[in-house]
């Protein structure tokens, strides 16, 4: 079995993509290394290694939280499987 993103636990929200050339309508298998658990959906849109994919659906205003730590808040609804970037998360520091 592939892995094409992790989870440092299952309180995040985004994994990380870990793959180069990720495309939409893939089905993904994702690792949360702290409980050592494997989730599987599909990605809803193309998303570079490093990026973030989002791990359950955010409404605008939701925090996100990425290696227990908030990254930032939601500024356009994201949905499980998108890529989540600048264009739909900001951060909260100004």
């Amino acid at each position: 079995m592939s892995i094409e993103f992790v989870v440092h636990e299952e309180a995040d929200g985004v994994g990380v993509v870990v793959i180069e050339g990720l495309k939409a309508g893939t089905e993904c298998n994702g690792w949360i290394m702290q409980e050592d658990k494997i989730i599987n959906f599909k990605i809803l849109d193309d998303i570079p290694i490093g990026h973030k994919v989002a791990l359950r659906d955010f409404a605008v205003g939701d925090t996100v939280i990425k290696y227990n730590t908030d990254i930032g808040k939601v500024v356009a609804p994201i949905k499980r499987g998108q890529h989540l970037h600048v264009h739909n998360v900001k951060t909260k520091r100004w």
